[in-house]
């Protein structure tokens, strides 16, 4: 359904008003772009995939890189010719890759040189017509398609409504979706990010989640480009060398967003205890449940990590957090931004109380229209009245703020009661000593079910399973306390840092 409302282009109207400005900035290859060299490159990226590959109108364009400022000039040369831009994760095997193309039928598959191999592969299991590499700026088809790109072409009009991205989803639990992302769900989420975080023409965001995740591309890259903004582009996560450039006054980063895990491993890097990041305006965490030891260590540092919430799903916005309410509400993830509207719900559909748990539920505009080719999912995913069914357990206090229990698949019941493994798990993390850990339901013949906690300790620390149980015990009702603990050297992650519990054992 249109929406009756155009999708501008973004670089292109900061290439006009503001073409000296900073846009990108690849750290890894040392490359710097102005907006009028960001839109020249888009220009030729555009003339290369239409005239030399044949991308037209709706076909998509899959990419499979690890970040780079090449990905963004991708997605934008997509809004230029109507195509669809498919971020592809790097990190799964050519099964779970050749699924994904098989489902989507990209046109096209551009890959870094270091997937080549797999790139191939999935290139021929999926019938994908054409391959190109891409190189970070060296010698490539893509460097050489845009050298070689002449001309001018004639931009379709769009629509908000129309789509520009699918993104499939982690699939920590099975097959991925492919969510598909419209320009009107981009657009509502960067007027939001801008409003509840500050992004300005003088941003520097820091990217470093990966782009192929929602938390790379749209919180805050994408907003960042919209308000004119520069996006400051890490390769992958590294801990030291994040530090280092957390800490740079003369890069001087003003925004950044990251799950859990990074300032876990933040904090373990030698010299963090006297890091000065009192210039960042915005330090973003979410894509999972922050123990709540965590965001209280960084406040008593003076850092206010702004807890927030969403899905690739919802834009992803759907919850902030305020810098002046970071510590008044630790644990919290916000309010809703101005355009979405939350309630939660029993299993029946009825809103709950405050104080009690149910699932979150939202509707807005930055909410998906559905999955990529999978009419059963999208049925099952949205009320008669166009609810989104987010998976997430939650609840709200007396004061309206929204707190994320669990995931609603990952709670568990022990003798009729709802265990929330993200409680108990917050509870063994005040432990000295633990460095992660994560709590699953396993069968019991008595309970029905009952914990079993994974623990990885920091080096040199010394706990036991009986340590870990007597403090959970003091701090829990009899049934949330694990009857097993089990200790390992790290725990399974995906690219973005999430726990794959459905990877660790329940027998």
């Amino acid at each position: 359904m249109s929406s009756g409302i155009p999708a501008e282009d973004w670089i292109g109207h900061h290439a006009r008003f503001a073409p000296g400005s900073p846009a990108a900035h690849d750290l890894a290859s040392g490359r710097r772009f102005t907006y009028a060299q960001f839109d020249e490159r888009i220009a030729r990226a555009a003339l290369w995939l239409a005239r030399a590959l044949g991308v037209k109108r709706g076909d998509r364009v899959a990419v499979l890189s690890m970040n780079d400022t090449d990905v963004f000039e991708l997605q934008f040369a997509c809004r230029r010719l109507g195509a669809i831009f498919l971020p592809l994760n790097w990190r799964l095997a050519v099964p779970e890759l050749e699924f994904i193309c098989k489902d989507a039928s990209p046109l096209v598959l551009i890959h870094g040189t270091e997937f080549a191999d797999a790139a191939h592969q999935v290139a021929k299991l999926a019938s994908v017509r054409h391959l190109a590499d891409l190189a970070n700026g060296k010698p490539s088809a893509y460097e050489s398609g845009l050298a070689a790109a002449s001309g001018t072409l004639d931009p379709p009009v769009l629509d908000l409504a129309d789509i520009w991205t699918i993104m499939y989803t982690s699939g920590t639990t099975g097959r991925p979706k492919g969510a598909q992302i419209t320009y009107q769900m981009c657009v509502f989420n960067a007027i939001q990010c801008a409003m509840t975080v500050g992004l300005t023409a003088e941003t520097k965001n820091l990217v470093f989640l990966p782009t192929f995740h929602t938390g790379g591309l749209n919180v805050y890259a994408n907003p960042t480009f919209h308000t004119g903004g520069c996006n400051v582009v890490m390769r992958s996560f590294d801990p030291s060398l994040f530090l280092k450039l957390l800490t740079d006054r003369a890069l001087h980063l003003t925004h950044l967003l990251g799950v859990p895990t990074n300032f876990l491993m933040l904090a373990q890097e030698l010299g963090f205890a006297d890091a000065d990041l009192s210039h960042i305006v915005c330090i973003g965490i979410g894509g999972a449940a922050a123990p709540l030891a965590l965001l209280e260590d960084y406040g008593r540092k003076g850092i206010p990590l702004q807890q927030g919430w969403g899905m690739t799903e919802t834009g992803p916005l759907g919850l902030m957090l305020s810098p002046a309410m970071a510590l008044a509400k630790v644990g919290s993830s916000g309010l809703p931004p101005m355009y979405v509207r939350l309630k939660i719900c029993d299993p029946d559909g009825n809103e709950v109380k405050p104080g009690e748990t149910g699932e979150l539920m939202i509707k807005g505009p930055t909410v998906t229209p559905g999955y990529w080719n999978r009419p059963e999912a999208n049925r099952a995913s949205f009320t008669k009245d166009g609810w989104f069914h987010t998976g997430d357990a939650a609840r709200q206090d007396e004061d309206g703020y929204y707190y994320i229990v669990d995931r609603w698949k990952d709670m568990f019941i022990s003798g009729g009661e709802n265990v929330y493994p993200a409680e108990v798990e917050n509870v063994i993390f005040q432990l000295d000593g633990v460095l992660e850990n994560a709590v699953v339901g396993i069968p019991h013949a008595k309970w029905g079910e009952v914990g079993r906690a994974f623990v990885v300790l920091k080096t040199g620390a010394n706990l036991d399973e009986a340590a870990v149980i007597e403090h959970c015990g003091s701090q829990l009702a009899r049934y949330k306390v694990p009857k097993e603990v089990r200790f390992l050297d790290a725990l399974p992650h995906n690219a973005t840092g999430k726990v794959l519990k459905h990877q660790l054992p329940r027998s």
